[in-house]
């Protein structure tokens, strides 16, 4: 088992502080907080893709963000699908591979992702409404991804997400933990930590609503159940549920080439566990039938 990792103090200013500091002109400010920098012709650019663009409905707003959009970003790749209302912040340091899908409404935030950014690789899809959010540390985002509508990643002390990983709408992943051993000072003002990266390896299937603190890791084709809340490392293939998460079973690689008979075991067993998984029906179909799902 894993030490517990040590609390590393978060250094960063208060948010309301960094927007309402009347030593920096309100220019300057405003720049900082949405390109990164003070450079005016990026600044002018910036605005004129938002304004134009960002919620230019229909093809011809798809076609002007396919055009506009990459210029603004560190590293694009090809065929990316850009939704409407996107909100971005220090695009020069945020990379997209190949095909890359971002759905409206949704958050890229680099602010505080230091020069590594946030990476998202290939074929990655990002769903409506998510946040993707460098707050303190970076995030990196693996090949043929994809994110559930509403999911927030929010990066404390670093978000590591592998390859071919199904991650359930509303999902909260990251964050760090407001100091408070102090009664006479508020908790917002006394700090914040972090006990480490989040990280989440190849194949692993999060349920709807799962939140995955700060500091663990998830090992390789894990499954999470719906609403669990998974405080400490999972092994790779476990299957937990729970708050907190627990273990409940281990992936025993049930294969179509086995008797339906021994297939449709793991269904029953799975429910009388209690587990409440938003896709267990599509599921217990590809297991118990003869023939895979289309």
């Amino acid at each position: 088992m894993k030490a517990i990792e040590a609390p590393t103090r978060i250094q960063k200013q208060a948010l309301s502080k960094q927007l309402s500091n009347s030593n920096v002109p309100l220019l300057e400010r405003y720049q900082k907080k949405s390109i990164g920098d003070t450079d005016f012709t990026r600044l002018v650019k910036y605005e004129l893709f938002q304004l134009l663009f960002c919620n230019l409905p229909g093809i011809l707003g798809y076609a002007c963000r396919k055009l506009g959009y990459p210029s603004l970003f560190k590293q694009v790749g090809k065929s990316i699908i850009w939704g409407r209302g996107l909100t971005i912040r220090h695009p020069k340091f945020i990379s997209l591979g190949n095909r890359v899908a971002i759905d409206d409404g949704v958050l890229l935030d680099a602010s505080g992702a230091g020069e590594e950014g946030i990476t998202i690789e290939d074929d990655v899809i990002i769903s409506r409404n998510c946040v993707i959010q460098g707050k303190t540390a970076t995030v990196s985002i693996g090949k043929n991804t994809d994110i559930g509508c509403n999911t927030i990643l929010s990066s404390g002390g670093g978000i590591q997400i592998g390859n071919f990983d199904l991650i359930g709408g509303n999902c909260y992943i990251g964050g760090g933990r407001y100091l408070n051993d102090r009664l006479d000072v508020p908790m917002l003002e006394q700090g914040v930590y972090t006990r480490g990266p989040v990280i989440i390896e190849d194949d692993v299937w999060l349920g709807a609503g799962t939140t995955v603190l700060d500091g663990v890791k998830i090992g390789k084709g894990c499954i999470v159940g719906a609403g669990a809340v998974v405080t400490k490392d999972l092994p790779a293939y476990a299957i937990a549920a729970g708050v907190p998460a627990k273990v409940i079973k281990m992936r025993e690689g049930i294969s179509l080439d086995e008797p339906r008979e021994v297939r449709s075991k793991i269904i029953p067993d799975l429910l009388l566990r209690g587990v409440n998984w938003n896709c267990l029906l599509f599921h217990s179909h590809y297991l118990c039938c003869n023939d895979p799902p289309p």
